[in-house]
C-alpha cells in the first residue's frame, strides 16, 4: 500500500526541492529555474536543472530526473520509504503508523542491524584473550588502542561458525545474515558458515554512521590476502568512500585520497583527519561525485609504485571532469603514506602534502623527464605535448604556464599562445561534433529500442509523450478520454503513466510528481521528469490533446512501425526535423 495522500500532500507543502538539492549541489538562479553541476555524472558545464514551478529536477547531460523523493533516493542510496522518512524528518513531520508497504525498508534495517552486531562481535572478540592475535597485529602495525576503538577494528575468529552462532543467538535469521554478506550457505545448502575467518576486520561505515560492509585481511601471506563484502542491499562498493564518515567532520575544505584502509587509519592517527580511500580496487565516477560533495580540493596521496601511479592518472582524469581542484604530492621514502609516516614522522609527511603540485604542474613535470630540452627537437616535442595539457585549462592558467614555458625554453610567448589557440579551436570543433553525434546516436538507439520493443511508430510515441505532458499540465484534458482506451497506449511506461494520471484525476487527486514517485521506479521518474521539463505551454490544450489521441488511434491500427523501418540516416533526418 502507498503512503496516504494527506501525508504526501503535507510533505509536498513542507518540502522545497531547491532547498533539498542545494544541500548537495551548488545551484545558481537562471530565470525561473536553478542550475548546477549534476551530482549523478561528472561534468564541468552545468546541465542539471531544478524547476521550482513543478518541484522537479532533470539533467540534460545524463537523463536523470525526478522530484525530491527520487533525488534523495538516488543521492543517498535509499529505498522509497527511507527517502520519505528522511524528508519527513527534515520537514518536522511524523511518519504515519501504517498504510504503506515498509518491507524493503525493514529488510534494509535488518541488514544494517546485522552489520552493527557483527562489528561489535568482531571488536569484542579481538579484545578478549582468544582474539589477542588480531589485537597484536594492529598494535604491531603502529596503531594505538584509541585508533583501534575509533575505527571499530576487530578480529574474525579462526572458526567456521562463530559469528553465525552469535547472530542466531541474537534472533537474526540465517537468510538475512546471507543477505548482509557476513554468512554464506554451503553449495549443498546443508550448512551456514562465516564469510570471514581468522582475519583482522575493518568495518566500512557510511556518512550516516551505518556499518554497511567489512574488509578482512589475513595475518600471514596466505591467499586471498583481502576479502571484502560483496554488494548488498545497503552496500555497493563503487558508491562508497572509506573514512568519509569521519573526514566530513574535519572542518577542512580538502580531502586526502589514499589507496588503502590502513593508509587512511594511519593518517587519521597522525592528525590528518581528512583522509579517505575509495572502496574497491579502482576509483569510480560515483566515488568522485561523493567526494566532491564534501570537499573543494582533493590531495591525491597514492602509492609510489607502478600500480599506484596508474591509479593516480586515472584519478586525475576523473577529477578533471569535475570542478574540484586537485593536488599531487611527491611521496618519497616509502611505498605508501603509512610507511612514510612511520619512517619519517608526521611533520615530514605534512611537508610533502604542503608541497603538492596541481595536476598541470604534475603533468608538465612528468613530460620534462621524457625529452631532451637541450635540443631543438626535444623542445618542439615537449611543447607539443605540453599544449595538450594546457588546452583544457582556464585562460588565467594558460597565461601563467605559457609565460613559464617561454622563459624556460627561450620560445616567444606569442608563438606558444598562437599554437595553443589553434589547438583549442580544433579541439572545440571536434568536441561539438562528438557531442552532437552522441546526442543523435543516443536518440537513435533509444528510439529504435523503444520502437522495436513496443512494435510501434515514432509518431505514436511522440503523441503519447505529449498526451502525458498535457495531462500533467492541464488535468482537465482527462475529460476527453471517455471514449479512449488505455490499451491503445504503448505497453509499459506510456500506458502505466497514462493510467496512473487519469485514475488520479478521476479521483480528484493531484498529479504532482512527488505524489507519483511511490508508484514509479527511479528510471520511470526520470523519463516523466524529462517530459515535464520539455513540456510546452499549449495555446489550445484540448484541441492538441484530441489531435494526439487521434494520432495514437490511427497509428495503433496502421501497419507501419516507424523506426523499425527507418535507416539510421532517415532517423537522423527525423531527429533534425523534431529539434
Amino acid at each position: 500500500m502507498a503512503l496516504s495522500e494527506s501525508f504526501l500532500q503535507e510533505l509536498r507543502f513542507k518540502t522545497d526541492i531547491e532547498d533539498v538539492i542545494s544541500s548537495y549541489v551548488s545551484l545558481k538562479k537562471r530565470g525561473s529555474t536553478s542550475v548546477g553541476l549534476c551530482p549523478f555524472h561528472n561534468e564541468k558545464t552545468p546541465s542539471f536543472t531544478v524547476y521550482n514551478d513543478t518541484q522537479s529536477f532533470y539533467c540534460f547531460g545524463c537523463g536523470v530526473g525526478g522530484e525530491a523523493i527520487t533525488f534523495i533516493r538516488k543521492i543517498e542510496n535509499l529505498d522509497y520509504i527511507d527517502a520519505v522518512k528522511l524528508l519527513a524528518q527534515r520537514a518536522g513531520l511524523q511518519m504515519p503508523d501504517d498504510g504503506f508497504d515498509d518491507s524493503l525498508s525493514k529488510n534494509r534495517r535488518t541488514i544494517l542491524a546485522i552489520n552493527r552486531e557483527t562489528a561489535k562481535f568482531y571488536h569484542s572478540y579481538m579484545l578478549s584473550d582468544q582474539g589477542r592475535t588480531g589485537y597484536d597485529y594492529f598494535i604491531n602495525r603502529g596503531l594505538t588502542p584509541n585508533t583501534i576503538t575509533r575505527f571499530g577494528l576487530g578480529y574474525a575468529p579462526d572458526k567456521w561458525d562463530a559469528l553465525f552462532k552469535h547472530l542466531k543467538s541474537k534472533g537474526f535469521k540465517p537468510s538475512d545474515m546471507v543477505s548482509a554478506g557476513v554468512v554464506k550457505l554451503s553449495k549443498n545448502k546443508e550448512r551456514y558458515y562465516d564469510n570471514f575467518k581468522n582475519r583482522v576486520m575493518t568495518p566500512i561505515i557510511d556518512v550516516r554512521g551505518n556499518v554497511i560492509a567489512f574488509g578482512g585481511r589475513v595475518l600471514d601471506d596466505s591467499k586471498p590476502k583481502y576479502i571484502n563484502t560483496n554488494d548488498t542491499m545497503v552496500y555497493k562498493k563503487t558508491n562508497e568512500v572509506f573514512g568519509l564518515n569521519l573526514a566530513k567532520d574535519s572542518k577542512s575544505d580538502s580531502l586526502i585520497l589514499c589507496e588503502g584502509y590502513m593508509d587512511v587509519i594511519a593518517m587519521h592517527q597522525a592528525g590528518f583527519t581528512n583522509a579517505v580511500a575509495g572502496c574497491g580496487t579502482a576509483l569510480t565516477n560515483e566515488q568522485v561525485r561523493l567526494i566532491s560533495r564534501y570537499a573543494k580540493e582533493v590531495i591525491l596521496a597514492y602509492d609510489a609504485d607502478e600500480a599506484g601511479q596508474k591509479a593516480l592518472n586515472k584519478a586525475i582524469n576523473l577529477f578533471k571532469q569535475t570542478d574540484i581542484k586537485i593536488r599531487i604530492p611527491t611521496l618519497k621514502g616509502g611505498k605508501d603514506p603509512d610507511e612514510i609516516i612511520k619512517k619519517f614522522g608526521r611533520d615530514k609527511f605534512k611537508a610533502m602534502l604542503d608541497g603538492a603540485s596541481n595536476d598541470i604542474e604534475f603533468h608538465l613535470f612528468d613530460l620534462r623527464g621524457k625529452y631532451n630540452l637541450a635540443s631543438s627537437q626535444g623542445k618542439i616535442d615537449f611543447l607539443k605535448e605540453a599544449l595538450n595539457v594546457l588546452a583544457p585549462t582556464t585562460p588565467i592558467e594558460q597565461d601563467i604556464y605559457i609565460t613559464r614555458l617561454s622563459d624556460e625554453l627561450g620560445v616567444e610567448k606569442g608563438s606558444i599562445r598562437l599554437q595553443l589557440d589553434q589547438l583549442i579551436k580544433k579541439n572545440s570543433s571536434r568536441q561539438k561534433t562528438r557531442e552532437y553525434k552522441a546526442i543523435v546516436n543516443d536518440s537513435i538507439r533509444q528510439g529504435q529500442r523503444i520502437s522495436h520493443e513496443a512494435n510501434t511508430s515514432v509518431k505514436k510515441l511522440k503523441a503519447e509523450e505529449r498526451v502525458i505532458g498535457l495531462l500533467l499540465k492541464y488535468p482537465s484534458c482527462a475529460d476527453l478520454c471517455s471514449d479512449f482506451s488505455s490499451e491503445l497506449m504503448t505497453e509499459g511506461f506510456y500506458r502505466k503513466v497514462y493510467e496512473l494520471l487519469t485514475d488520479r484525476i478521476a479521483k480528484s487527486l493531484d498529479t504532482e510528481l512527488i505524489s507519483l514517485s511511490g508508484f514509479l521506479s527511479e528510471s520511470e521518474m526520470s523519463r516523466l521528469s524529462e517530459i515535464s521539463a520539455k513540456n510546452q505551454v499549449s495555446n489550445n490544450c484540448k484541441k492538441e490533446f484530441t489531435d494526439c489521441l487521434k494520432t495514437i488511434k490511427a497509428e495503433s491500427s496502421a501497419d507501419a512501425y516507424g523506426v523499425a523501418k527507418l535507416s539510421d540516416d532517415e532517423y537522423r533526418n527525423l531527429f533534425k526535423k523534431n529539434t
